[in-house]
Order: C-alpha cells, then structure tokens, then sequence
C-alpha cells in the first residue's frame, strides 16, 4: 500500500495515452494534443517545442536530438539527430586556433550543426499526423507572450547567471536587469517565435537555408567558428534512422540508441552489475558501491572508446561480450573503491526528457538537449538561436576515436531508453542530468527490476554518482551507508542540488493500464486520461 505519509506522490495511472515531461506546460500541451486525437509523435514535439521556450537553459532549437519509436506493435527503431562538425574541423585547426587539451564550453567550436530541427522534421514526416503549426502554437504563444518561471527552471537559471552574463547577447535575453528571473517573473522570446513559425511553414530547410542559416553562420564565424553555409545546407537531412542497441537484464530487454550516444555505457553498466545479486537483501551501502565501481568501469570505456561508429566500428559488440563483462565484473571488489581500468588494460588518458504513449499504443522516447546550461551561452541576435555545447565531448588527440574531425559526430550523454518484453514496448524511459544518464539508466531500472519499487517510487531514491573520483551522493543517503562507503575509501561529496532527472511510463500488457513517472527533482508531471 502507498505510504501517504512519505511526501513522495504515487505514479499516475491512465488507461487510453499518457505524457510525461520535466515541465508542467509541456506535459500541459502533450495531453492536449493527444486529447485532440494526436498521436505519440504529434505530442512529444509539441511538448519538446514548448520547452525549448519554457526552460531555455536545458533545451533549445539549437541543440540535438535523439529518440526511441516503437510503433504499436512493431520493433523500436532509433533515430540520431546528433548535429557533425563543420567541414574544416580537425584537431590540427583547433589546435592552431589556440585550443590544447580541451573544447571549452564557450567556444565557438563547442558549437557541431544544430540536429534537432532535423530530427524533429524527419520524425514529423515519417509518423506525424499533425500539421506543425498546430503542434506549435503554443510554444509560440509561450515565446511571444510569455511564460512563468518555474522552480527548479529558476534555481538553474540562477546557478548559470555568472556564465551567460558573459556573452552580450544571452546576457540581454536571459538576464534581464543583470540577474536571472525569479520564481513567477514572466518571460518571452520573441526571435524564438518568428524561428518556429519558419520552421512550422517552410520545415527544416527554414532553419538550414536561406536568411536564416546565412545569419547564424555569420554569428558563428564572428566568434572565430570554422562553420559555414554549406555546413549548415548538410544538416538539413543529417538526423537519420539507426538500428537500437540492446542487452538482456531482470528479464526483460533494455534497447538504447546506438554509438555516438553513451547508451552502449548505459548497458556496459547493467551488465556488469547483472553477475551480481542486485535483490532485496543487498545493504544500502553496498549497493551504492557496486553501482559506482560498475559506473567507473562503464565510464572508463566509454570516454575511451566510445565515439562516432564510422571511426569506432565492433565496439558494441566487443563492450558487450561476455569476456570482457566477465573480466570487467572480477574486478570489482567488494571491500573496497578501485580505479577503474580498461579490459584489455591500454591506458588512455544539463538537457529535458520525455516519453508518450498514445491511444493505439505507439511509445515514444524522446531526448533533446543543449548539453550543458545554457549551452555555449553563444546566442545569435539576429535570429534568437543559443547553441549547444555539444562540440566539447570531442577530443584534441589525435588517434582517438572520439577526437574532433570534419563532419564528424562526437560522443553524446543525452540517450533514450526503452524497456521490451517479448519484443514489445513495455516503457519508454530516460534520465537527465548530462553525464549521469547511463549510470541513471542503470540505477533506475535495477529500483524498477531488482527491488521492486513502482515508477515513482525508483525515480525518487536517493542517488548517486561516481565520477572525477569523487562519489557523489544525495542527502538521503543515510549517515550509517556514508560512514560505510568512506570506510571504503569512496570520496563522498554531498550534493547541494539534485542529480539529474527522469520519467517513464509503464505499460501494463495484459490490462493496457498506463502507470506514469515524473522525477520530483524537476517541475514536471506525469499526466494522462
């Protein structure tokens, strides 16, 4: 029985379609677009436009995107809409532009083409039913007229205010009077709602050609950015359709979208901590502990060898085998933290969320995302874009799989989930939170599979995060598993905010019934009827 005293809220359960999202307008538009007879791909884009105004500092049309479709029925398909780098990228250049060992996230480099308007407009077309002004009115009356600041939308804003005053430009726009808006304070983005109204008439081409472009490519190119038009003229049609990625774990078959997302450490992760009895009985403390030498280990690999699939071929299949899972999980010691390493031992040296299901059982799981708040903070006055910072996964050595190259994908966190059963859509899923997802993906679903908890109730455990060599871990955490984990030697640091984010929704095979979660650490809910 729910405990009504917990201060936690139970999941939502509907039986016909439900959203969920980390932002009540956009959960708002989801469910008034399905009840309009919309469908699963009709509403996750009217919600993700209506974010990209609402919550400026996690997403924005000019960022990228991935996404998880499982039509009713039928075998989930992935779609990349990962933005490449510009022709005359390589580490040769950047490093002759001054850059050594890293992209920063203000630099114009950081900025790879923009992929989400294509990924939005591949999707549109090939399973909409919806004509894009409608799906995008209310973003657009948003980004006109105005909108409230929510919360935790606010808390963020107020976190990134030092970085984004220090572009001209997002500093006008995001701080307005030199400070970020309170809790309330109503805000618009006027540019913003001339690009949609563009797009919702000319498709993708209104932001990859003509004015539109030729003036983004200007900004870009003041700023010292290599970008050109014909960049630009290229990403119309670059997001594509790919074949998922999965693994079996608590007996059901966890898909991800494939390499260059960080889905492959997702399931890295979950493999690993499958040779191991992740059930009930396990203590608090050591089952942080696995989690985190299985996410060091997942990272290890990943930030080594995960890039780009055109220049990291077999590495799925490699990461995934059973030699090297079983080689990986030896290494875990249960007494104590390790430094990670990787199996054959070479030594290497911010984003929203939100799923669907519709009336006739189509799921989707959608991801959109500018990386980190804010983006670059390089905002475009002529037209209103922020660009992502999405070029700064990209690595300045040369040789490694992930390093920058001319259109060249990088490496990517943000990465949808979707949970199947006998080869049907049984919940779509994802975690924010920038490079926590894949150890999210992972710690959510063993709540959900290992000890039984309902939507709500896994995505509200306190969490933690191994990474910089430092264990991170939430308030809630309890002091006997922190004195435990020390003992250990895990560097604990209390997080004075929230580690990411996420929602799901259930599907009950043999009822239909839909069950809904939305992470309390965000504004958003989990809606449905």
């Amino acid at each position: 029985m729910f405990d009504f005293f917990s201060a936690r809220r139970p999941s939502t359960l509907a039986s016909e379609a439900m959203i969920a999202t980390s932002h009540p307008l956009s959960t708002a538009v989801g469910l008034e677009v399905l009840s309009q007879g919309g469908n699963a791909v009709d509403a996750a884009i009217a919600a993700v436009a209506v974010q990209c105004v609402v919550d400026p500092l996690m997403t924005g049309i000019g960022g990228d995107c991935f996404a998880l479709y499982a039509p009713a029925g039928g075998k989930v398909k992935a779609l990349n809409g990962s933005g490449r780098a510009p022709g005359a990228a390589s580490v040769a250049a950047l490093k002759a532009a001054g850059l050594t060992d890293e992209i920063p996230q203000t630099s114009p480099h950081s900025v790879t083409i923009p992929g989400a308007i294509s990924a939005w407009c591949r999707l549109h077309a090939d399973h909409g039913s919806l004509p894009l002004d409608r799906l995008f009115a209310r973003a657009i009356g948003y980004a006109e007229n105005g909108y409230p600041v929510t919360p935790r939308v606010a808390m963020d804003w107020a976190n990134n205010a030092a970085l984004v005053a220090q572009d001209e430009h997002a500093a006008r726009l995001f701080l307005p009077n030199g400070k970020a808006p309170l809790v309330g304070e109503r805000r618009a983005q006027p540019l913003l709602a001339l690009r949609l109204r563009e797009i919702a008439a000319k498709g993708a081409a209104a932001f990859y050609e003509g004015e539109t472009a030729a003036r983004m490519v200007a900004h870009l190119q003041s700023l010292g950015g290599l970008h050109t038009e014909e960049d630009f003229h290229e990403g119309r049609d670059q997001a594509h359709w790919v074949d998922p990625i999965s693994t079996s774990y608590g007996g059901y078959d966890v898909v991800e979208c494939p390499p260059n997302g960080q889905g492959l450490a997702a399931l890295l992760i979950l493999r690993i901590l499958s040779k191991f009895d992740m059930g009930k009985g396990l203590s608090e403390a050591d089952r942080i502990h696995l989690h985190a030498e299985a996410t060091k280990l997942g990272y290890h690999h990943r930030d080594a060898l995960i890039a780009d699939p055109a220049t990291s071929p077999g590495v799925v299949e490699t990461l995934l085998s059973d030699t090297v899972v079983d080689a990986l999980a030896a290494r875990i010691d249960m007494t104590r933290a390790l430094p990670p390493a990787l199996w054959d031992e070479p030594e290497h040296k911010d984003t929203i969320y939100l799923c669907v299901v519709d009336r006739d059982g189509n799921a989707i799981s959608f991801i959109n995302s500018i990386f980190h708040g804010f983006g670059s903070t390089r905002l475009d006055p002529a037209t209103g874009v922020l660009f992502h910072s999405r070029g700064a996964s990209f690595r300045l050595i040369e040789g490694h799989p992930n390093a920058i190259a001319p259109g060249k994908r990088p490496m990517h966190t943000i990465i949808p989930g979707m949970l199947c059963q006998n080869g049907r859509a049984v919940m779509p899923f994802g975690v924010m939170g920038g490079q926590y997802q894949a150890a999210g993906h992972a710690a959510f679903l063993s709540g959900l599979l290992d000890q039984g908890m309902d939507l709500q109730e896994a995505m509200d455990a306190p969490r933690s995060f191994a990474t910089g060599g430092e264990l991170q871990i939430e308030p809630g955490v309890s002091e006997q598993a922190r004195a435990d984990l020390a003992e250990r030697g895990h560097v604990l640091r209390i997080m004075s905010s929230p580690i990411g984010g996420s929602q799901a929704i259930r599907i009950d095979t043999e009822t239909g019934m839909l069950s809904g979660g939305s992470d309390s650490r965000k504004d958003g809910m989990a809606l449905g009827f």
